[in-house]
């Protein structure tokens, strides 16, 4: 086993710059590893999930793709993994897009393909380990724009200012304001940018989305179909015919903001306060 201890980066003041650990920020980790020549473990915990996806290749070609849910949303979110399988077989490669070649996003849980997908790449690349950090400020109860900002193994690699219900609140800095900021951003930046810029701009946009949920008050919906037809079809829960099973996973939110280090650490070990999910 590889050991990479050493390279992780897990309080604030391990970062830089460090993060905002006073802010009231949303907060994503996905830790990429390398167990040995031929597995690659890609954990994702943010304040609503917690997945770890273990991928197995022969150095060409994807051969397994398992995962682990330790916390979700929704009662129907685990049963998602099954359509991992169909990655079985792919090419390994360093564009983030390719999985959707071989299974639909939408028919996946977004967390855990996005996951698969980050342990493709890393295949590719032959890393020892990877780690994205994300911090979104909490748009919903701001009273102006807020830093949204990726850091790649500790160090800060991009910066986007944002605004609720605006998206960007000035100019994204070149390139990706060339780019739609919906419907097609993560196509735009796999088909233009070179492989490794692409992965981090398409992690950070997937959280400003996901990170809009922070105050949000979710745990007031009993089950998922109550979010159709707005959502219907963003993701295997969220698919007509799974929705109504998908019960609420009520106190499953947790607060990371100012626990960074908790962040992708065993399942048995404590995890900060339930997030109050309010917009007062």
């Amino acid at each position: 086993m590889v050991d990479v201890s050493g390279s992780l980066h897990r309080r604030g003041g391990d970062f830089v710059p460090p993060l905002d650990e006073d802010g009231d920020v949303y907060r994503r980790r996905i830790l990429v590893r390398s167990l040995d020549e031929h597995t690659v473990v890609s954990e994702l915990e943010d304040d609503f999930h917690h997945f770890v996806v273990t991928l197995r290749h022969d150095e060409r070609r994807v051969t397994a793709v398992t995962n682990e849910s330790h916390r979700w949303p929704w009662a129907t979110c685990p049963a998602a993994s099954a359509h991992l399988d169909r990655l079985a077989g792919m090419a390994l490669t360093t564009r983030f897009t390719a999985a959707a070649r071989y299974t639909s996003a939408h028919e996946n849980c977004t967390h855990q393909f996005d996951a698969a997908s980050h342990a493709v790449t890393h295949a590719a690349w032959g890393r020892a380990v990877r780690q994205y950090d994300i911090e979104v400020g909490a748009l919903l109860r701001a009273d102006g724009p807020r830093h949204t900002r990726l850091w790649v193994d500790g160090t800060l690699a991009l910066d986007w200012v944002l605004q609720a219900g605006r998206g960007p609140a000035e100019p994204l800095p070149a390139p990706y304001g060339d780019g739609p900021w919906k419907g097609g951003f993560m196509r735009w930046a796999d088909d233009t940018l070179d492989p490794e810029p692409a992965e981090t701009a398409i992690a950070l946009r997937r959280a400003c989305d996901i990170g809009m949920g922070r105050g949000m008050p979710l745990d007031d919906l009993a089950v998922a179909s109550e979010l159709l037809p707005g959502m219907n079809g963003v993701c295997y829960s969220m698919q007509s015919g799974v929705a109504p099973d998908g019960v609420r996973n009520s106190g499953s939110i947790r607060d990371f903001a100012g626990h960074p280090e908790l962040l992708c650490t065993p399942p048995d070990t404590p995890r900060p306060p339930i997030l109050a999910t309010t917009l007062g």
